[in-house]
Protein backbone atom coordinates (compact mmCIF):
# COMPACT_ATOMS: atom_id res chain seq x y z
CA UNK A 1 0.00 0.00 0.00
CA UNK A 2 1.06 3.53 -1.04
CA UNK A 3 3.60 2.00 -2.90
CA UNK A 4 4.13 5.08 -4.38
CA UNK A 5 5.82 7.01 -1.22
CA UNK A 6 8.07 3.62 -1.37
CA UNK A 7 9.30 4.40 -5.00
CA UNK A 8 9.93 8.08 -4.83
CA UNK A 9 12.34 7.10 -1.60
CA UNK A 10 14.02 4.75 -3.52
CA UNK A 11 14.55 7.21 -6.59
CA UNK A 12 15.67 9.98 -4.11
CA UNK A 13 18.05 7.87 -2.46
CA UNK A 14 19.78 6.21 -5.20
CA UNK A 15 19.98 9.51 -7.22
CA UNK A 16 23.08 10.79 -4.08
CA UNK A 17 24.48 6.94 -4.04
CA UNK A 18 24.65 5.16 -7.35
CA UNK A 19 27.37 7.95 -8.58
CA UNK A 20 29.52 7.08 -5.53
CA UNK A 21 29.12 3.52 -6.56
CA UNK A 22 30.91 4.22 -9.81
CA UNK A 23 27.90 3.16 -11.73
CA UNK A 24 25.71 5.60 -13.26
CA UNK A 25 21.61 5.01 -12.44
CA UNK A 26 19.23 5.41 -15.57
CA UNK A 27 16.70 6.45 -13.72
CA UNK A 28 15.03 5.23 -10.55
CA UNK A 29 17.49 2.68 -8.77
CA UNK A 30 18.39 2.01 -4.60
CA UNK A 31 21.26 2.96 -2.53
CA UNK A 32 24.67 0.58 -3.35
CA UNK A 33 28.10 1.02 -1.68
CA UNK A 34 30.00 0.10 -4.88
CA UNK A 35 31.71 -2.28 -3.44
CA UNK A 36 31.62 -5.66 -5.99
CA UNK A 37 30.98 -8.28 -3.65
CA UNK A 38 31.52 -11.25 -6.05
CA UNK A 39 29.04 -14.29 -6.58
CA UNK A 40 28.79 -16.67 -3.43
CA UNK A 41 30.07 -19.97 -4.33
CA UNK A 42 27.96 -22.27 -6.41
CA UNK A 43 26.99 -24.97 -3.96
CA UNK A 44 23.38 -23.84 -4.43
CA UNK A 45 23.51 -24.69 -8.08
CA UNK A 46 22.59 -28.66 -7.90
CA UNK A 47 19.11 -29.26 -7.65
CA UNK A 48 18.41 -32.48 -5.76
CA UNK A 49 14.85 -34.24 -6.08
CA UNK A 50 12.72 -33.27 -3.55
CA UNK A 51 9.40 -31.73 -2.58
CA UNK A 52 8.67 -29.14 -4.81
CA UNK A 53 9.76 -30.22 -7.89
CA UNK A 54 7.81 -29.65 -11.56
CA UNK A 55 4.86 -27.63 -12.00
CA UNK A 56 2.26 -26.91 -8.90
CA UNK A 57 -1.54 -27.34 -8.84
CA UNK A 58 -4.16 -26.81 -6.04
CA UNK A 59 -6.35 -29.08 -4.25
CA UNK A 60 -8.65 -27.63 -1.75
CA UNK A 61 -6.46 -25.34 0.85
CA UNK A 62 -3.23 -26.96 -0.32
CA UNK A 63 -1.06 -26.29 -2.86
CA UNK A 64 0.80 -29.70 -4.57
CA UNK A 65 3.81 -30.52 -6.40
CA UNK A 66 4.05 -32.55 -9.39
CA UNK A 67 3.92 -35.79 -7.55
CA UNK A 68 1.28 -34.54 -5.20
CA UNK A 69 3.56 -33.66 -1.82
CA UNK A 70 2.10 -30.77 -0.41
CA UNK A 71 4.14 -27.91 -0.37
CA UNK A 72 3.95 -24.23 1.10
CA UNK A 73 5.83 -20.89 -0.42
CA UNK A 74 7.72 -19.41 2.00
CA UNK A 75 9.30 -16.96 -0.52
CA UNK A 76 10.66 -13.11 -0.46
CA UNK A 77 10.30 -10.38 -2.77
CA UNK A 78 12.76 -8.68 -4.88
CA UNK A 79 11.90 -5.85 -7.02
CA UNK A 80 13.35 -3.47 -9.45
CA UNK A 81 11.72 -4.82 -12.88
CA UNK A 82 8.98 -2.58 -12.30
CA UNK A 83 10.92 0.79 -12.00
CA UNK A 84 12.50 2.66 -14.60
CA UNK A 85 15.70 0.81 -14.28
CA UNK A 86 13.57 -2.29 -15.59
CA UNK A 87 15.64 -4.58 -13.84
CA UNK A 88 15.84 -6.18 -10.25
CA UNK A 89 17.46 -3.61 -8.13
CA UNK A 90 20.65 -4.16 -6.50
CA UNK A 91 22.55 -5.67 -9.63
CA UNK A 92 25.00 -2.47 -9.32
CA UNK A 93 26.32 -3.73 -6.27
CA UNK A 94 26.17 -7.12 -6.64
CA UNK A 95 26.22 -10.55 -8.98
CA UNK A 96 22.52 -11.90 -9.31
CA UNK A 97 23.88 -15.72 -9.29
CA UNK A 98 25.37 -14.56 -5.44
CA UNK A 99 22.36 -12.48 -4.86
CA UNK A 100 19.72 -15.36 -5.76
CA UNK A 101 21.96 -18.39 -3.62
CA UNK A 102 22.15 -15.91 -0.76
CA UNK A 103 17.83 -16.13 -0.94
CA UNK A 104 18.30 -19.78 -0.95
CA UNK A 105 20.55 -20.21 1.80
CA UNK A 106 18.61 -17.75 4.12
CA UNK A 107 15.75 -20.84 3.82
CA UNK A 108 13.38 -18.52 1.37
CA UNK A 109 11.80 -21.12 -1.07
CA UNK A 110 10.64 -18.57 -3.72
CA UNK A 111 10.80 -15.51 -5.51
CA UNK A 112 8.11 -12.74 -6.55
CA UNK A 113 9.65 -10.73 -9.40
CA UNK A 114 7.62 -7.90 -9.60
CA UNK A 115 7.68 -6.93 -13.23
CA UNK A 116 5.93 -3.59 -15.36
CA UNK A 117 4.58 -3.85 -18.82
CA UNK A 118 7.62 -1.29 -19.53
CA UNK A 119 10.01 -4.34 -20.41
CA UNK A 120 8.13 -6.24 -22.52
CA UNK A 121 8.26 -3.17 -25.27
CA UNK A 122 10.53 -4.26 -28.32
CA UNK A 123 14.24 -3.58 -27.21
CA UNK A 124 13.98 -2.76 -23.68
CA UNK A 125 17.37 -2.39 -21.67
CA UNK A 126 17.75 -2.35 -18.14
CA UNK A 127 19.78 0.38 -15.89
CA UNK A 128 22.06 0.15 -13.51
CA UNK A 129 23.87 -2.86 -13.68
CA UNK A 130 27.13 -3.43 -12.56
CA UNK A 131 29.56 -5.36 -15.03
CA UNK A 132 33.04 -4.38 -13.97
CA UNK A 133 34.01 -8.12 -12.50
CA UNK A 134 30.15 -8.74 -11.60
CA UNK A 135 27.26 -9.49 -13.41
CA UNK A 136 29.66 -9.68 -16.72
CA UNK A 137 26.83 -12.31 -18.81
CA UNK A 138 24.21 -9.45 -18.34
CA UNK A 139 26.28 -6.79 -20.43
CA UNK A 140 24.25 -6.14 -23.44
CA UNK A 141 20.86 -7.73 -22.47
CA UNK A 142 17.73 -6.85 -22.62
CA UNK A 143 15.43 -6.77 -19.55
CA UNK A 144 13.92 -9.76 -20.85
CA UNK A 145 17.23 -11.75 -21.30
CA UNK A 146 18.17 -10.18 -18.12
CA UNK A 147 15.17 -11.97 -16.91
CA UNK A 148 15.47 -14.97 -18.04
CA UNK A 149 19.30 -15.30 -16.65
CA UNK A 150 17.36 -15.10 -13.26
CA UNK A 151 14.96 -18.06 -13.66
CA UNK A 152 17.92 -20.02 -15.19
CA UNK A 153 19.78 -19.78 -11.79
CA UNK A 154 16.71 -19.14 -9.66
CA UNK A 155 16.09 -23.04 -11.12
CA UNK A 156 19.32 -24.29 -10.82
CA UNK A 157 19.32 -23.19 -7.09
CA UNK A 158 16.15 -24.98 -6.70
CA UNK A 159 13.93 -21.53 -6.32
CA UNK A 160 10.90 -20.80 -7.90
CA UNK A 161 9.70 -17.41 -9.12
CA UNK A 162 6.14 -15.91 -9.18
CA UNK A 163 6.03 -13.16 -11.47
CA UNK A 164 3.95 -10.12 -10.84
CA UNK A 165 2.62 -7.31 -12.85
CA UNK A 166 3.12 -4.79 -10.49
CA UNK A 167 2.48 -1.72 -12.82
CA UNK A 168 1.05 -1.23 -16.41
CA UNK A 169 4.72 0.82 -16.64
CA UNK A 170 7.16 1.97 -14.58
CA UNK A 171 5.55 5.62 -13.81
CA UNK A 172 3.31 4.05 -10.58
CA UNK A 173 0.79 1.18 -9.78
CA UNK A 174 -2.19 1.62 -11.03
CA UNK A 175 -5.66 1.12 -9.41
CA UNK A 176 -7.08 -1.05 -12.05
CA UNK A 177 -5.61 -3.10 -14.04
CA UNK A 178 -5.64 -1.07 -16.99
CA UNK A 179 -4.95 2.76 -17.83
CA UNK A 180 -4.97 4.99 -21.08
CA UNK A 181 -1.60 4.03 -21.78
CA UNK A 182 -1.74 0.38 -21.58
CA UNK A 183 -5.40 -0.89 -22.51
CA UNK A 184 -6.90 -4.27 -21.21
CA UNK A 185 -5.99 -5.62 -24.23
CA UNK A 186 -2.32 -4.77 -23.78
CA UNK A 187 -2.14 -5.78 -20.45
CA UNK A 188 -3.64 -9.54 -21.27
CA UNK A 189 -0.94 -9.71 -24.37
CA UNK A 190 1.86 -9.36 -22.49
CA UNK A 191 0.76 -11.55 -19.54
CA UNK A 192 0.07 -14.40 -22.45
CA UNK A 193 3.65 -13.63 -24.03
CA UNK A 194 5.67 -14.16 -20.80
CA UNK A 195 2.95 -17.43 -19.88
CA UNK A 196 4.69 -18.54 -22.98
CA UNK A 197 7.90 -17.48 -22.67
CA UNK A 198 8.16 -19.54 -19.82
CA UNK A 199 5.99 -22.49 -20.92
CA UNK A 200 7.95 -25.96 -20.05
CA UNK A 201 10.19 -24.27 -17.47
CA UNK A 202 8.66 -25.08 -13.95
CA UNK A 203 10.66 -22.67 -11.97
CA UNK A 204 8.45 -19.87 -13.23
CA UNK A 205 5.54 -21.35 -10.87
CA UNK A 206 2.55 -18.70 -11.75
CA UNK A 207 1.77 -15.44 -12.10
CA UNK A 208 0.29 -12.44 -10.29
CA UNK A 209 -2.02 -10.73 -12.97
CA UNK A 210 -2.17 -7.16 -11.15
CA UNK A 211 -0.95 -5.78 -7.97
CA UNK A 212 -3.65 -4.53 -5.80
CA UNK A 213 -6.49 -3.59 -7.07
CA UNK A 214 -8.15 -0.43 -4.89
CA UNK A 215 -11.14 1.99 -5.50
CA UNK A 216 -12.64 1.82 -7.50
CA UNK A 217 -11.61 -1.41 -8.11
CA UNK A 218 -15.11 -3.96 -6.78
CA UNK A 219 -15.09 -7.34 -6.43
CA UNK A 220 -18.49 -9.24 -7.89
CA UNK A 221 -20.16 -5.77 -8.76
CA UNK A 222 -20.67 -6.72 -12.28
CA UNK A 223 -19.37 -3.91 -14.06
CA UNK A 224 -16.68 -4.70 -16.50
CA UNK A 225 -14.87 -1.65 -16.32
CA UNK A 226 -14.77 -2.19 -12.07
CA UNK A 227 -15.00 -5.55 -11.38
CA UNK A 228 -11.60 -7.03 -10.48
CA UNK A 229 -13.29 -10.15 -9.73
CA UNK A 230 -14.29 -10.58 -13.74
CA UNK A 231 -10.91 -9.52 -15.02
CA UNK A 232 -9.06 -11.97 -13.04
CA UNK A 233 -11.12 -14.51 -14.46
CA UNK A 234 -9.96 -12.98 -18.06
CA UNK A 235 -6.51 -12.82 -17.29
CA UNK A 236 -6.09 -16.21 -15.74
CA UNK A 237 -7.97 -18.19 -18.45
CA UNK A 238 -6.06 -16.38 -21.09
CA UNK A 239 -2.66 -17.42 -19.08
CA UNK A 240 -3.86 -20.63 -18.95
CA UNK A 241 -4.79 -20.85 -22.86
CA UNK A 242 -1.21 -20.51 -23.24
CA UNK A 243 0.19 -23.00 -20.19
CA UNK A 244 -2.23 -24.64 -18.48
CA UNK A 245 0.19 -26.06 -15.93
CA UNK A 246 0.86 -22.30 -14.57
CA UNK A 247 -1.01 -20.40 -11.31
CA UNK A 248 -3.12 -17.86 -11.30
CA UNK A 249 -2.53 -15.80 -7.86
CA UNK A 250 -5.04 -13.59 -7.90
CA UNK A 251 -5.53 -10.33 -5.14
CA UNK A 252 -8.18 -9.05 -3.58
CA UNK A 253 -9.24 -5.35 -3.85
CA UNK A 254 -9.43 -2.52 -1.19
CA UNK A 255 -13.11 -2.25 -0.17
CA UNK A 256 -15.64 -4.28 -0.18
CA UNK A 257 -19.40 -3.81 0.49
CA UNK A 258 -18.06 -0.94 2.86
CA UNK A 259 -15.62 -2.47 4.75
CA UNK A 260 -12.10 -0.98 3.66
CA UNK A 261 -8.45 -2.59 4.22
CA UNK A 262 -4.84 -2.15 2.59
CA UNK A 263 -4.84 -2.04 -1.09
CA UNK A 264 -5.24 -5.94 -2.54
CA UNK A 265 -5.69 -6.96 1.03
CA UNK A 266 -9.78 -7.66 1.13
CA UNK A 267 -11.16 -11.24 -0.26
CA UNK A 268 -13.92 -10.89 1.44
CA UNK A 269 -15.86 -11.09 -1.45
CA UNK A 270 -14.99 -14.87 -2.40
CA UNK A 271 -17.50 -15.91 0.03
CA UNK A 272 -20.18 -15.18 -3.14
CA UNK A 273 -18.27 -14.61 -5.84
CA UNK A 274 -15.53 -16.80 -6.46
CA UNK A 275 -12.98 -16.44 -9.37
CA UNK A 276 -14.20 -19.15 -11.89
CA UNK A 277 -11.08 -20.49 -14.05
CA UNK A 278 -11.46 -22.66 -17.20
CA UNK A 279 -8.47 -25.34 -15.60
CA UNK A 280 -9.03 -26.45 -12.03
CA UNK A 281 -6.68 -26.77 -9.81
CA UNK A 282 -4.82 -23.38 -10.77
CA UNK A 283 -6.31 -20.62 -8.85
CA UNK A 284 -4.51 -19.30 -5.84
CA UNK A 285 -6.29 -16.24 -3.98
CA UNK A 286 -3.99 -13.24 -2.88
CA UNK A 287 -3.43 -10.46 0.13
CA UNK A 288 -1.01 -8.15 1.25
CA UNK A 289 -1.23 -6.70 4.86
CA UNK A 290 1.05 -3.90 6.33
CA UNK A 291 2.08 -2.59 9.38
CA UNK A 292 2.06 1.04 10.59
CA UNK A 293 5.06 1.91 8.59
CA UNK A 294 3.45 1.60 5.98
CA UNK A 295 0.09 3.37 7.17
CA UNK A 296 -2.22 3.87 10.26
CA UNK A 297 -5.20 1.14 10.54
CA UNK A 298 -7.69 1.37 13.07
CA UNK A 299 -7.12 -2.13 13.90
CA UNK A 300 -3.43 -0.75 15.22
CA UNK A 301 -5.27 1.78 18.08
CA UNK A 302 -7.56 -1.36 19.29
CA UNK A 303 -7.11 -1.49 23.19
CA UNK A 304 -6.72 -5.25 22.63
CA UNK A 305 -3.96 -4.99 20.24
CA UNK A 306 -2.34 -7.54 19.00
CA UNK A 307 -4.71 -9.83 20.08
CA UNK A 308 -8.03 -8.84 18.31
CA UNK A 309 -5.42 -9.05 14.73
CA UNK A 310 -6.16 -12.82 14.09
CA UNK A 311 -9.90 -12.15 13.72
CA UNK A 312 -9.10 -9.14 11.57
CA UNK A 313 -7.01 -11.16 9.34
CA UNK A 314 -9.81 -14.02 9.45
CA UNK A 315 -12.49 -11.55 8.15
CA UNK A 316 -10.99 -9.95 5.17
CA UNK A 317 -8.48 -13.03 3.98
CA UNK A 318 -7.61 -15.84 6.39
CA UNK A 319 -11.61 -17.71 6.25
CA UNK A 320 -10.68 -18.72 2.89
CA UNK A 321 -7.81 -20.81 3.78
CA UNK A 322 -9.59 -22.36 6.74
CA UNK A 323 -12.98 -22.82 4.95
CA UNK A 324 -11.16 -24.79 2.89
CA UNK A 325 -12.22 -22.52 -0.08
CA UNK A 326 -8.66 -22.32 -1.56
CA UNK A 327 -5.06 -21.46 -1.21
CA UNK A 328 -3.99 -18.15 0.69
CA UNK A 329 -0.93 -16.61 -0.10
CA UNK A 330 0.47 -13.43 1.88
CA UNK A 331 2.08 -12.09 -1.50
CA UNK A 332 3.22 -9.01 0.40
CA UNK A 333 3.87 -8.09 4.11
CA UNK A 334 6.22 -6.44 5.71
CA UNK A 335 7.97 -3.40 8.24
CA UNK A 336 10.76 -1.23 9.56
CA UNK A 337 10.45 -2.74 13.10
CA UNK A 338 10.90 0.61 14.22
CA UNK A 339 8.26 0.98 16.46
CA UNK A 340 6.94 -1.58 19.06
CA UNK A 341 3.38 -1.48 17.47
CA UNK A 342 5.20 -3.25 14.34
CA UNK A 343 6.98 -5.43 16.40
CA UNK A 344 4.58 -6.93 18.00
CA UNK A 345 2.06 -7.17 14.72
CA UNK A 346 4.79 -8.61 13.35
CA UNK A 347 5.08 -11.79 15.44
CA UNK A 348 1.42 -11.61 15.87
CA UNK A 349 1.04 -12.34 11.98
CA UNK A 350 3.73 -14.77 12.03
CA UNK A 351 2.39 -16.59 14.95
CA UNK A 352 -1.35 -16.69 12.87
CA UNK A 353 0.53 -18.07 9.63
CA UNK A 354 2.28 -20.35 11.82
CA UNK A 355 -0.96 -21.52 13.61
CA UNK A 356 -2.25 -23.01 10.08
CA UNK A 357 0.43 -25.02 9.33
CA UNK A 358 0.50 -28.85 9.61
CA UNK A 359 3.42 -30.64 9.28
CA UNK A 360 5.75 -27.91 7.56
CA UNK A 361 3.44 -27.73 4.48
CA UNK A 362 -0.35 -27.21 4.96
CA UNK A 363 -0.76 -23.80 5.52
CA UNK A 364 0.03 -20.14 5.00
CA UNK A 365 1.72 -19.29 1.63
CA UNK A 366 3.86 -16.09 2.04
CA UNK A 367 6.55 -14.12 0.80
CA UNK A 368 7.83 -11.29 2.39
CA UNK A 369 8.25 -7.47 1.20
CA UNK A 370 11.27 -7.11 0.70
CA UNK A 371 14.74 -8.32 -0.17
CA UNK A 372 15.70 -5.18 -1.27
CA UNK A 373 16.67 -2.88 1.78
CA UNK A 374 15.75 0.50 -0.65
CA UNK A 375 12.08 -0.41 0.03
CA UNK A 376 10.92 3.26 2.19
CA UNK A 377 8.25 2.32 4.18
CA UNK A 378 9.91 -1.55 5.17
CA UNK A 379 13.12 -1.56 4.18
CA UNK A 380 14.35 -5.31 3.57
CA UNK A 381 16.48 -8.62 4.80
CA UNK A 382 19.36 -7.20 3.29
CA UNK A 383 21.13 -4.00 4.96
CA UNK A 384 21.82 -0.99 2.49
CA UNK A 385 25.53 -2.45 1.85
CA UNK A 386 23.19 -5.42 -0.38
CA UNK A 387 25.03 -8.20 1.67
CA UNK A 388 24.42 -7.93 5.36
CA UNK A 389 21.37 -9.82 6.33
CA UNK A 390 19.02 -8.28 9.36
CA UNK A 391 19.55 -11.75 11.22
CA UNK A 392 16.67 -9.54 13.72
CA UNK A 393 14.02 -9.23 10.83
CA UNK A 394 14.71 -12.59 9.45
CA UNK A 395 14.68 -14.11 12.29
CA UNK A 396 11.56 -13.49 13.16
CA UNK A 397 10.56 -15.60 9.70
CA UNK A 398 12.40 -18.44 10.58
CA UNK A 399 9.22 -20.40 12.17
CA UNK A 400 7.60 -20.08 8.92
CA UNK A 401 9.79 -21.24 6.57
CA UNK A 402 9.20 -24.46 4.90
CA UNK A 403 10.84 -27.08 6.36
CA UNK A 404 11.86 -30.15 3.75
CA UNK A 405 11.61 -27.52 0.58
CA UNK A 406 14.71 -26.07 -1.34
CA UNK A 407 16.67 -26.48 2.25
CA UNK A 408 19.32 -23.94 1.97
CA UNK A 409 22.99 -24.48 3.21
CA UNK A 410 22.48 -22.73 7.17
CA UNK A 411 26.17 -21.62 6.88
CA UNK A 412 25.55 -19.42 4.03
CA UNK A 413 25.89 -15.71 3.95
CA UNK A 414 24.09 -13.38 6.65
CA UNK A 415 23.71 -16.83 8.56
CA UNK A 416 25.08 -16.18 12.31
CA UNK A 417 26.42 -19.60 12.66
CA UNK A 418 26.04 -21.83 15.75
CA UNK A 419 26.85 -19.38 18.78
CA UNK A 420 28.43 -22.07 20.75
CA UNK A 421 27.72 -23.19 24.21
CA UNK A 422 27.22 -21.19 27.48
CA UNK A 423 31.02 -21.31 27.84
CA UNK A 424 34.19 -22.67 29.84
CA UNK A 425 33.40 -24.40 32.84
CA UNK A 426 33.21 -21.81 35.65
CA UNK A 427 31.07 -19.54 33.58
CA UNK A 428 27.11 -18.83 34.89
CA UNK A 429 24.36 -18.82 32.68
CA UNK A 430 21.65 -16.84 34.74
CA UNK A 431 18.73 -14.64 33.83
CA UNK A 432 15.75 -12.91 35.18
CA UNK A 433 12.55 -12.14 34.06
CA UNK A 434 9.87 -8.81 35.01
CA UNK A 435 6.11 -9.18 34.42
CA UNK A 436 4.50 -5.70 33.58
CA UNK A 437 0.92 -5.28 32.40
CA UNK A 438 0.41 -2.71 29.70
CA UNK A 439 -2.93 -2.40 29.24
CA UNK A 440 -6.12 -3.84 31.30
CA UNK A 441 -9.90 -3.08 29.71
CA UNK A 442 -11.60 -5.79 32.10
CA UNK A 443 -12.23 -8.10 29.59
CA UNK A 444 -8.67 -9.04 29.01
CA UNK A 445 -4.86 -7.42 28.94
CA UNK A 446 -1.99 -7.13 27.40
CA UNK A 447 1.20 -7.83 29.27
CA UNK A 448 4.77 -7.79 28.76
CA UNK A 449 7.69 -10.23 30.04
CA UNK A 450 11.66 -8.58 30.15
CA UNK A 451 14.32 -10.96 30.04
CA UNK A 452 17.76 -9.85 31.34
CA UNK A 453 20.79 -12.03 30.83
CA UNK A 454 22.39 -11.66 34.50
CA UNK A 455 25.24 -14.12 34.56
CA UNK A 456 28.66 -13.58 32.84
CA UNK A 457 28.28 -15.93 29.11
CA UNK A 458 26.21 -15.46 26.50
CA UNK A 459 22.73 -17.17 26.36
CA UNK A 460 21.73 -19.57 23.39
CA UNK A 461 18.15 -19.69 24.61
CA UNK A 462 15.96 -19.00 27.80
CA UNK A 463 12.33 -20.06 28.92
CA UNK A 464 10.36 -18.44 31.81
CA UNK A 465 7.60 -19.62 33.49
CA UNK A 466 4.35 -18.11 35.58
CA UNK A 467 1.61 -19.22 37.16
CA UNK A 468 -1.65 -17.04 37.96
CA UNK A 469 -3.76 -17.09 41.11
CA UNK A 470 -7.04 -17.04 38.57
CA UNK A 471 -8.69 -17.82 35.44
CA UNK A 472 -6.44 -15.66 33.24
CA UNK A 473 -5.10 -17.84 29.79
CA UNK A 474 -3.18 -16.38 27.15
CA UNK A 475 -4.90 -15.77 23.82
CA UNK A 476 -1.88 -14.79 22.37
CA UNK A 477 1.85 -14.15 22.28
CA UNK A 478 4.62 -12.81 20.45
CA UNK A 479 8.15 -12.83 20.53
CA UNK A 480 8.02 -16.35 22.11
CA UNK A 481 6.00 -19.40 22.04
CA UNK A 482 4.29 -21.05 25.02
CA UNK A 483 2.22 -23.79 26.48
CA UNK A 484 -0.44 -23.15 29.11
CA UNK A 485 -1.30 -26.19 31.80
CA UNK A 486 -4.03 -24.43 33.83
CA UNK A 487 -3.08 -21.52 35.14
CA UNK A 488 1.18 -21.88 34.84
CA UNK A 489 2.24 -20.82 31.63
CA UNK A 490 5.82 -21.94 29.59
CA UNK A 491 7.11 -19.30 27.33
CA UNK A 492 10.04 -19.94 25.26
CA UNK A 493 12.20 -17.56 23.20
CA UNK A 494 11.64 -17.27 19.49
CA UNK A 495 14.60 -18.09 16.58
CA UNK A 496 15.68 -14.42 16.61
CA UNK A 497 15.72 -13.46 20.38
CA UNK A 498 17.53 -16.30 22.37
CA UNK A 499 20.74 -15.27 21.66
CA UNK A 500 21.56 -12.68 24.66
CA UNK A 501 25.25 -11.51 25.31
CA UNK A 502 25.87 -11.03 29.37
CA UNK A 503 23.60 -7.61 30.45
CA UNK A 504 21.28 -7.91 27.59
CA UNK A 505 17.90 -7.69 27.27
CA UNK A 506 14.78 -8.43 25.53
CA UNK A 507 11.41 -9.21 25.88
CA UNK A 508 7.73 -11.02 25.04
CA UNK A 509 4.21 -9.55 25.14
CA UNK A 510 0.68 -11.26 24.91
CA UNK A 511 -2.23 -10.88 25.26
CA UNK A 512 -4.77 -12.81 27.99
CA UNK A 513 -8.40 -12.73 29.06
CA UNK A 514 -9.97 -12.36 31.23
CA UNK A 515 -8.33 -8.87 32.90
CA UNK A 516 -7.82 -7.85 36.61
CA UNK A 517 -5.52 -10.44 37.75
CA UNK A 518 -2.35 -9.72 39.72
CA UNK A 519 0.93 -10.26 38.73
CA UNK A 520 2.38 -13.13 39.08
CA UNK A 521 6.39 -14.18 40.23
CA UNK A 522 8.32 -15.42 36.97
CA UNK A 523 11.29 -17.77 36.91
CA UNK A 524 13.70 -17.63 34.04
CA UNK A 525 15.70 -20.56 33.25
CA UNK A 526 19.35 -20.23 30.90
CA UNK A 527 20.33 -22.85 28.37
Amino acid sequence: MFRSLRRALCVAVAAFLLPLAGVQPAGAAGPGDGTATGATADTATTRAAAAGEGYWHTSGRKILDAAGQPVRIAGINWFGFETDVRVAHGLWARDYKGMLDQIKSLGYNTVRVPYSDDILKPGALPGSINHDGINTDLRGLTSLQVLDRIVAHAGRAGLKIVLDRHRPDAAAQSALWYTDAVPESTWITNLKALAARYKGDSTVIGIDPHNEPRDPACWGCGDTARDWRLAAERAGNAVLSVNPELLVFVEGVQSHNGVNGWWGGNLMGVAEHPVRLDVPGRLVYSAHDYATSVAQQPWFNDPSFPANMPGIWDKYWGYVFKQNIAPVWLGEFGTTLQSGVDQRWLSALVSYLRSTSQHGADGFHWTFWSWNPNSGDTGGILKDDWTTVDTVKDGYLADIKAPGFAAGDPGGPGNPGDPGGPGDPGDTAECAAAYTVSSDWGGGFNADVKVTNTGTVPLTSWKVTWTWNGAQRVTSMWNASYTQSGATVTAVNAGHNGALAAGASTSLGFGGAPGGGSVPSVMCTAT
